[in-house]
């Protein structure tokens, strides 16, 4: 029976991985090993469950439905023997999805509380700052800023932080620091990767009022906006966790900030198409727990 869910677990493993090799690594399981487990569920199964070439592998219709069928069982198991072990000992692999900006400064600092915590737990940061496939891409949690497309993901609100305009002193010193949303207009600003668009929003006393702003410089990334605005190239936008280290050296200067731009939340979601695991619900916790220092030091 051990040798058969340990099978069943490295099919898992394989398919969501799409390769026999990074499927084998997560389980430190060498491929050749790998390529004979999965042989020997195939002749079990009586059904090939992959398609292989020499260069990729990729599931049969019958391995696809196999796959659906399997990891949900596979799920229930795995919280099952959590809840019966009830040491709140996490075993296993937990693939957390953030962006880099988040991974760099929020997450990695913070991680070593968490991994002492749970010693048997192996976690891979799979930063992107692009929006990661949960099934290609294997992530048990990711974590998403902003608003969330409409999805049957399963999303839980870990924090919200307020939105600011930043600069760095020179460029202040040199163009002067805008004192209403009207004096942009006369400045230069990074467009970063926050999607605001080329009109900003403020409010102030309960009224709206709306300024186009326009750059010379695009940056797709948030450690790029933050590292141009320190080098004084004009002012940019964004959550203020994202610049949370730049303003407390006083490398950047908030400016306009009795002028609300809006809270950017982030949220943890869950795969739509398996229950999620108990070390992605209590990763979520952590960060819940965290998020109060967070806000405590950001405001």
């Amino acid at each position: 029976m051990n040798d058969h869910l340990s099978s069943l677990r490295l099919f898992v493993r394989v398919a969501r991985r799409g390769s026999f090799s990074a499927g084998g690594r997560e389980l430190n399981i060498p491929q050749p090993t790998v390529s004979r487990t999965i042989a020997a569920l195939e002749r079990k199964m009586g059904a090939a469950l992959f398609t292989r070439t020499t260069r990729a592998i990729a599931l049969t219709e019958a391995g696809a439905d196999f796959l659906a069928r399997v990891e949900p069982i596979l799920s229930a198991l795995d919280e099952a023997e959590y809840a019966v072990r009830g040491t709140g000992e996490l075993r296993g692999v937990l693939r957390v999805g953030p962006s880099s900006t988040f991974a760099i400064r929020e997450i990695a600092p913070r991680l070593p509380v968490f991994m002492d915590r749970h010693p048997a737990l192996r976690v891979e940061l799979v930063a992107d700052d692009m929006r990661q496939n949960f099934v290609s891409e294997s992530i048990d949690i990711g974590l998403r800023f902003g608003s969330l497309p409409d999805s049957t993901a399963v999303a839980r609100r870990i924090a919200a932080w307020p939105r600011v305009i930043v600069a760095s002193p020179a460029y202040l010193e040199r163009f002067g620091v805008p004192r209403t949303p009207a004096d942009l207009a006369a400045h230069s600003v990074i467009v970063g990767p926050s999607r605001l668009g080329p009109a900003w929003t403020f409010r102030k006393n309960g009224k709206a009022t709306s300024v186009r702003v326009g750059g010379r410089l695009t940056a797709t990334v948030n450690e790029v906006a933050t590292a141009a605005a320190v080098a004084g190239l004009g002012l940019t936008s964004m959550a203020s966790v994202g610049c949370r280290g730049e303003i407390e050296n006083g490398s950047l200067v908030r400016v306009l900030a009795d002028w609300d731009m809006g809270a950017v939340e982030l949220h943890a979601v869950f795969p739509d198409d398996r229950g999620a695991k108990p070390s992605a619900r209590t990763f979520a916790d952590f960060l819940v727990a965290e998020s109060a220092k967070w806000s405590a030091s950001l405001g």
